[in-house]
């Protein structure tokens, strides 16, 4: 079928980044073309984490057609509904995790006008075994974003592997500096809140060599940041043998060269050890930057998430880290009108808030999730007393996120440049600074940077979390292991 060509959209978070090009990859070495405008399939990869992005994910849907093309819901959303979705949505055809080995094919059949029937959906955990050490043994389970043809991925069409070995079964859809790499998949934990698990799968770590291949792919194409996205980092490594694997794989993506920082996303605090703690906090080119799911600060409240921790032993987490490493950066989210909150509760997620010093705060109003233990727990809020402390919480959040963006008001950083404004003006991100989700800092120069380009300047002033900061002539920015490029501007 020649002059196939697919829009590929994309919604949710980095994960979903990662599955969207190894989509694209799949469909590229079987032919199609991806193109923004006037395609004959839009390919929706969609989320379904909280009724937001729920909805987002239904409107694009709806909208994806309005130009005469096809439409095929893949991603989150359709693996969790499947059948049920494609019943109300018949707009849209809907696929599963499992039809990405064969995405291409699936495509084919859209575009000839075939029906191709949606889905029933189960609980991808019970694909996998329990115990972890089976896991990476078991066949034909497909996993989005683990993709490296010819070692994790046996169901390419024939040719696509070259002789030479596994090649990255990637396709970049952004030319950015910085790309999220995915070093594992699913979750063992069972939060009360969460349906995540259940549509994801269990716990599945991908193979260090994997990384340090798509490591290296990714700094050929200009990445200077890799992003490392999962939904448990911490868990790296339990179903390969050895729970402190992620503290030896960090040095090693570190070094691969052309890359300038590696920065570790979604660390559970119960699995934080002290090790990995210290190899993000002293390992030359991996940023001191700590993403930590608290959720909530109240015992009580943990507890009934089925979740580890209290404001006590979280702070004293914090402690840990900023004696490691003062300048550390951290955020975290947190759920308010979990069923049973108390205002004694929430006083006390105020209490820790305020004592946490956190640069980054996210706030959400806590949802029944279809099939989740909380959906039925007693001590339900109503949405309005909800609505009212996510908005309480969000004006605390945003008070405390701007004065902890003024203690760094002398503070000399290494900030990787993202855009180029003309005038001596450049935003890029320190090392406490995730991308789409943390602030960023304005760096103003006398020379001439460049995307890409590591470079130490002072912070001099603070709009909100956002940073402002000048880089005077003479000064460099610091080497990775990578061997980062030291900028002096003019």
């Amino acid at each position: 079928m020649p002059g196939r060509k697919v829009s590929l959209v994309t919604l949710g978070c980095a994960r979903n980044e990662v599955d969207s090009e190894e989509l694209a990859g799949r469909l590229e070495a079987a032919g199609w073309t991806l193109a923004d405008d006037d395609a004959d399939v839009v390919l929706v990869n969609t989320c379904a984490f909280i009724q937001a992005a729920k909805q987002e994910s239904i409107d694009e849907l709806l909208s994806a057609g309005s130009g005469g093309a096809k439409v095929v819901a893949a991603g989150c959303l359709a693996e969790r509904y499947g059948s049920s979705l494609a019943e109300e949505l018949p707009e849209a055809q809907v696929l599963s995790f499992d039809d990405y080995g064969d995405i291409a094919g699936r495509l084919d059949a859209v575009l000839a006008g075939e029906r191709w029937p949606a889905h029933e959906p189960g609980d991808r955990r019970r694909l996998l075994p329990i115990s972890p050490a089976g896991r990476q043994a078991a066949p034909g389970i497909a996993v989005p974003g683990h993709g490296t043809a010819g070692r994790t991925v046996p169901d390419l069409p024939p040719g696509v592997a070259p002789p030479s070995g596994p090649r990255v079964l990637r396709r970049r859809l952004d030319a950015g500096v910085v790309a999220p790499l995915k070093i594992a998949s699913g979750c063992d934990r069972r939060c009360s809140f969460c349906a995540i698990p259940a549509f994801r799968g269990a716990f599945v770590s991908r193979p260090p060599q994997d990384l340090v291949d798509e490591a290296a792919w990714l700094a050929a194409r200009g990445v200077r940041e890799l992003f490392l996205v999962s939904e448990n980092s911490t868990s790296y490594g339990k179903d390969l043998g050895d729970l402190r694997l992620l503290e030896a794989v960090l040095p090693e993506l570190a070094a691969v060269p052309g890359i300038d920082r590696v920065r570790v996303s979604y660390l559970q605090p119960a699995e934080l050890r002290p090790g990995l703690v210290e190899v993000m906090t002293s390992t030359p080119g991996v940023v001191p930057y700590f993403d930590l799911s608290f959720q909530h600060a109240s015992g009580p409240v943990l507890r009934s998430m089925r979740r580890f921790g209290d404001r006590e032993r979280f702070c004293a987490l914090l402690d840990d880290i900023r004696r490691a490493c003062p300048q550390a950066g951290v955020r975290s989210n947190f759920i308010v009108g979990f069923p049973g909150e108390t205002e004694a509760d929430v006083d006390e997620l105020y209490r820790f808030l305020t004592d946490a010093r956190l640069d980054a705060i996210g706030i959400f109003g806590y949802s029944d999730e279809d099939g989740t233990e909380a959906a039925s727990l007693p001590g339900q809020l109503p949405a309005d007393e909800i609505a009212r402390r996510v908005e309480d919480l969000a004006d605390l959040a945003d008070e405390l996120m701007a004065q902890r963006a003024a203690e760094r008001i002398g503070e000399v950083l290494d900030v990787l440049i993202e855009e180029v404004h003309g005038d001596g003006r450049y935003t890029g991100r320190a090392a406490h600074q995730a991308p789409e989700v943390d602030g960023t800092t304005e760096v103003r120069a006398r020379g001439r940077l460049a995307a890409g380009d590591l470079v130490r300047a002072t912070v001099t002033g603070t709009d909100g979390a956002d940073l402002l900061a000048e880089s005077p002539a003479g000064t460099t920015g610091s080497p990775s292991a990578a061997g980062a490029r030291r900028v002096e501007p003019d």
